[in-house]
């Protein structure tokens, strides 16, 4: 029994030896959990600290001015346009510049005065329904407010006011019509990292890099062919997906096909320039897939898929700029349920082309060099 004990702690000793002699593996040991903390702490929030809206007050009255001065005093919702008619509200949602738009109908007052209330219109960006959705309920409880307000002072069988909410892009504010289609970028960039990250890692750990380099392919031709497979299977991946929720769940596709794998493509291309670069570092395949599980985490929760960037601090917000899924995200949403063009979508795939301009030559500089 003893010796069987002895044999156990001599292994564990050894396993524990080889994961912790090398500094980089004690690093990346620690490093993930105190960042992905700070990142689950800071950045996956669904609360709001700040509601951009749009008001667009046709009645003009003193109620609809004592309703809007009880919103600009909450300390939460933030007036950023002043709109003058109903065509500017597609606009301004479409656009992003406000999260939701207030809309006090011309018998606003009028209503409230007759007993049979006032009816306040929520127009939200339901591109996202979770910010969507606690808007609208942070609007709910400025009514309550109101509501309570105005039968303290002048009394009233029933409620002064009463919520009327609309969702642009998105008519019942359904969680799903925002995730599905965000999917369709998120889920294939774990295998097109995966994928590039482990290409020149395998050739190291398997022996086959020295004959690689000995071939007649000069090293930026060697690093295209191995990005375009990933690239391939990443859309491959994206339009199993699109697929899935066009036609199980039944979400309308707004945009055009052409559009939406444009960006798509330039997608997948910064993301296998980043994998590429993570396989001419390493050495190993262990540390490729460590080196793609330690950044796609932080990716994940920095792309807005299930919080609203807006949300996050200022300094969280400088690192979603360098991070492709951002983009993604955004443009597939867009097209999907919006119908973008790509005069609406120029902002996105800039950046992607910038990040896959600079991570595909680092790829390339780092396979020359043959970091080992």
């Amino acid at each position: 029994m003893n010796a069987t004990l002895h044999r156990i702690a001599i292994l564990i000793r050894k396993e524990l030896i080889a994961i912790l002699k090398d500094p980089r593996s004690r690093l990346v040991l620690i490093m993930p959990v105190v960042l992905q903390s700070l990142l689950f702490g800071y950045a996956a929030t669904f609360d709001l600290n700040e509601v951009p809206y749009a008001l667009l007050d046709t009645d003009r009255s003193n109620a609809s001015t004592q309703f809007v001065t009880l919103l600009d005093g909450s300390g939460v919702f933030d007036r950023v346009a002043n709109l003058s008619s109903a065509q500017q509200i597609g606009e301004t949602i479409g656009k992003k510049r406000a999260l939701i738009v207030i809309h006090l109908p011309a018998d606003f007052e009028r209503n409230i005065v007759s007993g049979r209330g006032g009816v306040v219109q929520v127009i939200a960006d339901g591109r996202n329904s979770n910010t969507g959705n606690v808007a609208a309920s942070y609007v709910t409880a400025a009514v309550d407010r109101f509501n309570s307000q105005w039968n303290e002072l002048r009394g009233g069988p029933t409620p002064a006011l009463r919520i009327e909410t609309r969702a642009w892009y998105n008519p019942n504010l359904e969680t799903r019509w925002a995730m599905i289609p965000s999917l369709i970028g998120a889920l294939s960039m774990l295998q097109v990292l995966m994928l590039s990250a482990l290409s020149v890692a395998r050739e190291r750990e398997q022996g086959t890099f020295d004959q690689l380099l000995v071939t007649p392919l000069r090293p930026t031709e060697i690093m295209v062919g191995k990005a375009v497979p990933p690239i391939l299977i990443g859309l491959v991946q994206s339009s199993i997906i699109f697929l899935i929720a066009r036609f199980w769940f039944g979400i309308p596709f707004q945009g055009s096909l052409f559009t939406l794998y444009s960006g798509l493509l330039l997608f997948t291309t910064a993301a296998v320039g980043i994998g590429l670069a993570l396989s001419a570092f390493s050495k190993t395949m262990q540390q490729a897939m460590l080196y793609t599980f330690v950044l796609l985490m932080p990716m994940m929760l920095l792309s807005g898929l299930t919080s609203a960037i807006s949300n996050m601090p200022p300094a969280m917000q400088y690192l979603t700029y360098a991070n492709p899924l951002r983009y993604a995200i955004d443009l597939v949403r867009r097209v999907y349920l919006e119908g973008a063009s790509f005069g609406y979508l120029l902002h996105d795939m800039w950046p992607l082309v910038i990040i896959a301009l600079v991570t595909l030559p680092a790829a390339v500089w780092l396979f020359r060099h043959r970091l080992v």
